[in-house]
């Protein structure tokens, strides 16, 4: 039997009360007094059948099930306000917005963006630099820049490149330390390594590069555990220690003599970098000149 719907102002005022915690915040968010409020959720109480709401003392506040209705309900009006979100950029000319990885898009994208945007005047880019993954069907996203196995769960994906790692530090650092040209002398130094947390855990660290070249991986602690790849190889462009560097993150640093290249071994990165987008992304023609632009950027520096 198909249960029906509560009225969904009824619903309204519920998520709302559960966000902001209160029945006067609710009842000022959507402009009604805070009685509307109280009558809403008395009427969703009686739908649903279920105590929901429970008074202590002065205050309202949810009970444990109407909680986890709450958290239910909550992401379907997110999912609302995104939809809302898109109708008006559509409306009023939409930015070009591409999510990614931080150090991606700030060591890799960000340093030739520019070259896009002479030939794209009139579409401002925004770029948001986070590990959180976009929401599966791209609502409210153009591009999202990741990598590894995430990709595959957006609509559309499409291989970027695939990068090296190798060992770098400070011209100072390595002029004090001239025995890190060699694998072994390399074991015995300040080294950080890079942990991006659990959505990406094939992401190579020293203990990887040692053993692919057939060296006993170091015994000592690494001096700090880096979220982000650019953090770690600013501390080594500080002479602070040695990191395994992703050649498209260090590219500019090493062309700019502020980081040094301490071993012509390499190790490839277990897998690809990927642009992803959503089911109507390729209608607006920014968006189609942006991809062009970026698979010819990956394609130009995965040759250097």
């Amino acid at each position: 039997m198909k249960s029906h719907l509560p009225p969904l102002r009824s619903l309204q005022a519920f998520e709302a009360f559960g966000r902001l915690g209160s029945i006067a915040g609710a009842a000022q968010e959507l402009n009604v007094t805070p009685g509307a409020i109280s009558q809403h959720l008395k009427a969703l109480e009686n739908h649903v059948g279920v105590q929901i709401i429970l008074k202590d003392g002065r205050k309202s506040v949810l009970t444990s099930v109407g909680r986890s209705y709450f958290e239910l309900l909550a992401s379907g009006f997110d999912r609302f306000a995104k939809a809302q979100t898109l109708i008006e950029e559509a409306k009023t000319g939409k930015d070009l917005r591409v999510s990614g990885l931080p150090t991606l898009l700030l060591k890799w994208l960000n340093p030739h963006l520019q070259t896009f945007q002479t030939s794209a005047k009139e579409v401002p880019v925004r770029l948001v630099s986070t590990y959180a993954e976009p929401d599966r069907l791209m609502i409210g996203e153009m591009f999202r820049l990741t990598y590894g196995a995430v990709a595959r769960q957006y609509p559309y994906f499409r291989e970027l490149f695939t990068d090296i790692c190798f060992p770098v530090c400070s011209p100072e650092f390595a002029d004090r330390h001239p025995h890190a040209m060699t694998l072994h002398g390399l074991r015995d130094l300040p080294y950080f390594e890079i942990d991006w947390g659990p959505n990406y855990p094939n992401v190579p660290r020293w203990r990887d590069w040692f053993l692919h070249h057939q060296t006993d991986p170091p015994d000592n602690r690494p001096v700090s555990v880096h979220s982000l790849s650019g953090s770690a190889l600013e501390a080594a462009a500080a002479g602070q220690g040695v990191v395994l560097a992703q050649h498209s993150f260090a590219r500019l640093d090493l062309m700019h003599g502020r980081l040094v290249r301490l071993s012509e071994k390499s190790l490839p990165m277990p897998e690809p970098y990927y642009v992803c987008w959503g089911e109507h992304t390729l209608e607006q023609p920014a968006a189609r000149e942006f991809l062009v632009w970026l698979e010819g950027l990956a394609a130009g520096l995965s040759q250097t």
